[in-house]
């Protein structure tokens, strides 16, 4: 009787592990992941050199600039680690650590076109719109 109560305890407290991982588990490698690239982004300065880019670049400018004029309170998500949590949810790790490599080593047009279709067929016209303001904001910070 005593090991069926121990053993029933066992399992209980090993479901409440797995049920908080699951909610958890997301955010905490969110915040990492989000941390990871900014910091690296800093260090190295292609924050900078990325923020010229699009600069220089008319047609990315045109589209960032979509998230201009949008309320920010209707959409998925308002800030980065947000972003992040529902990009870690939709894509692979491996995907997104590609994407960062190609954008690090630079890319070709064709490269960066093949990234944005990918993108934006796996996130809805409101999560593109919601990457689009936090991308603005953080350009004209």
């Amino acid at each position: 009787m005593r090991f069926l109560k121990v053993l029933v305890s066992f399992i209980v407290i090993i479901g409440l592990v797995g049920i908080a991982l699951y909610y958890f588990g997301p955010k905490i490698v969110a915040d990492q992941v989000m941390e990871k690239v900014v910091v690296e982004l800093e260090d190295s300065g292609q924050l900078e050199s990325i923020k010229q880019e699009i600069k220089n670049d008319p047609q990315l400018q045109a589209f960032i600039e979509e998230g201009k004029n949008v309320d920010s309170s209707t959409l998925p998500f308002q800030t980065k680690e947000e972003a992040t949590r529902v990009l870690l949810k939709k894509f692979k790790i491996s995907d997104l650590q590609e994407f960062q490599t190609k954008a690090k080593n630079g890319m070709t047009a064709e490269e960066q076109q093949k990234i944005f279709n990918q993108i934006e067929s796996t996130l809805t016209e409101e999560e593109m719109l919601a990457l689009k303001v936090l991308a603005y904001k953080e350009l004209t910070k």
